[in-house]
């Protein structure tokens, strides 16, 4: 059987107040690197991780090498394909921003996220194709073992959609949490979740 453990990167300063952050270069607060350090210690605690890869922003190798520095494995695997959605027009603008001048498009977003259109940016499908090179990736190079993926909210939606058998459609019934665990069973063909959004050992930070 093969093990993804996937994560989100730690905090960082557009997260609040929201704004479409997609490809911008936003480096991990403050909270963010406790977070990755917390996380790095969570999966140190019960997995043995055989590699690890992350997006190319830098709040996701970042975190990846927090995860490396407490599991003793080696980080500096980058994927392109784990990068977040491509925001085209709408990257940097808070909501209310991309309101006051897409009001169709962002209710569109919000409501049937498959069918959005963003412009000049990546569609849910766009963004399932590169999470089906990652799966394809891992089990090609990995099979068996144990892989730790370093991601963003939306890609790690859309993965664990996919191997939940759920429609793009279900995009907001998921919720990523900075530096959260989902942890993913493939055994052939079939997908088992045995754990999703679990924050505990952040939430621990601020006890």
């Amino acid at each position: 059987m093969t093990r993804i453990i996937l994560a989100r990167h730690g905090h960082v300063d557009w997260i609040a107040p929201e704004r479409f952050r997609g490809r911008a270069e936003l480096p991990l607060s403050r909270p963010g690197e406790r977070q990755a350090e917390a996380l790095g210690r969570r999966i140190a605690q019960s997995w043995k991780p055989d590699a690890i890869y992350t997006s190319p922003l830098s709040r996701c190798v970042h975190t990846g090498e927090a995860i490396a520095r407490a599991t003793g494995t080696h980080a500096g695997g980058v994927l392109g394909n784990l990068a977040d959605t491509h925001y085209g027009q709408w990257q940097g603008l808070t909501h209310e921003e991309v309101h006051s001048r897409w009001p169709d498009e962002l209710r569109t977003w919000f409501t049937a996220p498959e069918l959005a259109q963003i412009p000049g940016g990546e569609t849910l499908a766009d963004v399932l194709v590169r999470a089906l090179k990652v799966l394809r990736l891992v089990l090609r190079e990995h099979g068996g073992q144990t892989v730790v993926l370093v991601g963003h909210d939306s890609i790690n939606r859309v993965l664990l959609l996919h191997c939940l058998g759920l429609p793009l459609a279900r995009y907001w019934r998921i919720t990523q949490e900075p530096c959260c665990v989902n942890e993913i069973e493939i055994d052939g063909n079939a997908f088992t979740i045995h754990r999703v959004n679990e924050t505990h050992h952040t939430l621990a930070l601020s006890a």
